[in-house]
């Protein structure tokens, strides 16, 4: 059997394990119910705000991207809580020692866990992202400057988070591995917010500390990638007598991360991947 196929089929084992856990049927009913209450909530901002034309789609943006942000944060706890628990409690169950004894390695099982949970969450993050978005459209009729390109970035995002907590769970126990993915993600927003105050006072110490944070754990890079892309317009932004050149220096503003930036997600993600399954194989069962 090759390593493909070894990979393929704990992926597999681990998207059944995440249905007989009932984790596909709650993100499936948290989906329903966010897109209803964010269609029924939408509806009653555009009949009943006493605020119209440009000044109200500019409102509707910035609740769109606080929802959005609120929406991040759940696939970011989502990702780390599934994945905490993945390596570390089948060791120390005996479980993983037994599937071990058949002609599989540890990098596989790694990263089947990582394919199955992955596939997971990317699917969830898409529809979820793109439901929500059409059901601002339908109640509003908003469209943000790029929508399509939003659930991605957030998909994305949960890749990262992911990866880390996987990561520490072939080395730290479930609680502890997650307490440190949730902290590193919060701290990695807040330094975004502070490397985007750097920027707008021309502060180099701020700017500094932003980009190294965003080295460190990128997923702040493609938070700001979605926001960008639910963001107003330029017209928009005029219209309502809000300076464009300020707008972006918002803590939930953005712009479309760079191919550059896009590359070292990439990198990071295999890397920090390579980094889990050369502890894992360090470690004693």
């Amino acid at each position: 059997m090759s390593s493909l196929q070894s990979i393929a089929i704990v992926a597999r084992l681990t998207l059944r394990e995440a249905v007989r856990r009932r984790l596909l049927w709650a993100l499936v009913g948290l989906t329903i119910l966010i897109v209803v209450v964010t269609w029924w909530a939408f509806s009653r901002i555009a009949e009943a705000s006493p605020i119209s034309g440009a000044t109200q789609v500019l409102g509707i943006s910035q609740i769109l991207v606080m929802l959005a942000f609120m929406f991040s944060f759940v696939l970011a706890m989502t990702a780390v809580f599934a994945a905490s628990p993945a390596i570390g409690p089948e060791i120390e169950s005996g479980l993983l020692l037994a599937m071990l004894a058949r002609p599989l390695r540890r990098t596989e099982v790694l990263l089947g866990r990582w394919l199955g949970l992955a596939s997971l969450l990317i699917v969830y993050a898409l529809v979820a992202g793109y439901l929500e978005i059409g059901a601002v459209a339908l109640a509003t009729g908003y469209v943000a400057a790029d929508p399509t390109a939003a659930p991605p970035y957030l998909a994305a995002e949960t890749l990262v988070l992911l990866t880390l907590a996987l990561t520490f769970s072939t080395r730290i126990a479930s609680v502890a591995g997650g307490a440190v993915a949730v902290v590193a993600y919060g701290l990695a927003w807040m330094a975004g917010v502070m490397g985007g105050v750097g920027e707008a006072f021309n502060n180099d110490l701020l700017r500094t500390a932003g980009t190294a944070t965003r080295l460190i754990l990128p997923s702040d890079v493609l938070w700001r990638g979605a926001a960008g892309a639910l963001s107003p317009t330029t017209d928009v932004l005029s219209a309502s007598g809000v300076n464009a050149a300020i707008y972006k220096f918002s803590p939930f503003s953005g712009a479309a991360p760079s191919p550059e930036w896009l590359l070292w997600c990439i990198l990071w993600i295999a890397g920090v991947l390579a980094c889990g399954s050369f502890l894992f194989r360090r470690r004693e069962l």
